[in-house]
């Protein structure tokens, strides 16, 4: 049984902000706990406790907003992985690009000056 409501869940009712509040608490030990028991990297424990504990406080904040209009000082980014992903191909598409310029600049090692100045101008040669 999760921790909070699903996402769709919150917008049909009003929480109240006391039981959001034992919620978000409940995730943050629970988050604690998979962090604490992590079996490596990449853990899923610890994925499902990050993503209970972020809706739980979602949950949380919009309590507070709906029932007294205050709200927490605490903002969660948009969750964009594939941005990161973007980021990442773009980042390999340099290095390859950078690897592909060192190996021609290996190619001209050893070339007299008139044999390059002939590749870059071949009417002068």
């Amino acid at each position: 049984m999760p921790l909070c409501p699903v996402r769709g869940y919150r917008r049909a009712m009003t929480v109240d902000p006391r039981a959001a509040l034992d919620r978000l608490i409940a995730a943050l030990d629970a988050h604690l706990d998979a962090v604490a028991a992590r079996r490596g990297e990449d853990d899923p424990a610890v994925d499902q406790a990050y993503d209970v504990l972020a809706d739980a406080f979602e949950v949380y904040d919009e309590a507070l907003a709906v029932t007294y209009a205050e709200a927490t000082p605490f903002y969660l980014g948009e969750d964009d992985e594939d941005d990161d992903y973007d980021d990442e191909d773009e980042d390999e598409r340099d290095d390859d690009e950078s690897d592909r310029a060192d190996e021609s600049d290996d190619d001209l090692d050893g070339l007299s000056d008139q044999d390059l100045e002939t590749l870059v101008d071949p009417e002068k040669g």
